[in-house]
């Protein structure tokens, strides 16, 4: 199974265009994240709907940010992005009567909430002018 990794390439993305100036194209992206302009135009959009970027169009267009780093966490990112679940492990449906699946589906449940809830917790503290910094001091 296969891992959702648009956060990670967005976050990467949002420090490499602030580490360029605060402005790239689509082409550059692409080449960067080893996949297509469309792709990039694609998933950019959400950043640009959550007002992080705006977009150029033409020969001389391309993505800018707008805010700065120090002002977007990663949870900003995270919750642009339209996703789904945060786990790929839940709950049973095999045998809704048997008390055992109902009382081990509700465990599932509640411990992916809790986990959900330290991970938000977590992208909430991280400012992606702190990845910056970490990159600039090496």
């Amino acid at each position: 199974m296969s891992c959702d990794t648009r956060l990670a390439r967005l976050l990467h993305v949002l420090v490499h265009m602030d580490l360029r100036g605060g402005t790239t194209t689509s082409g550059t992206l692409a080449q960067m994240l080893h996949t297509n302009e469309v792709v990039v135009r694609r998933t950019m959009a959400a950043l640009r709907t959550a007002g992080m970027v705006t977009s150029t169009g033409g020969r001389n267009g391309g993505w800018t940010l707008v805010k700065a780093l120090n002002t977007i966490t990663a949870r900003d990112v995270y919750e642009a992005i339209s996703h789904g679940a945060v786990f790929t492990i839940g709950p049973t449906n095999d045998n809704p009567a048997c008390p055992v699946e109902r009382a081990v589906n509700q465990w599932v449940i509640d411990a992916m909430r809790e986990g959900e809830k330290a991970l938000l917790q977590h992208l909430g503290t991280r400012l992606l002018s702190d990845v910056a910094a970490e990159i600039s001091a090496s």
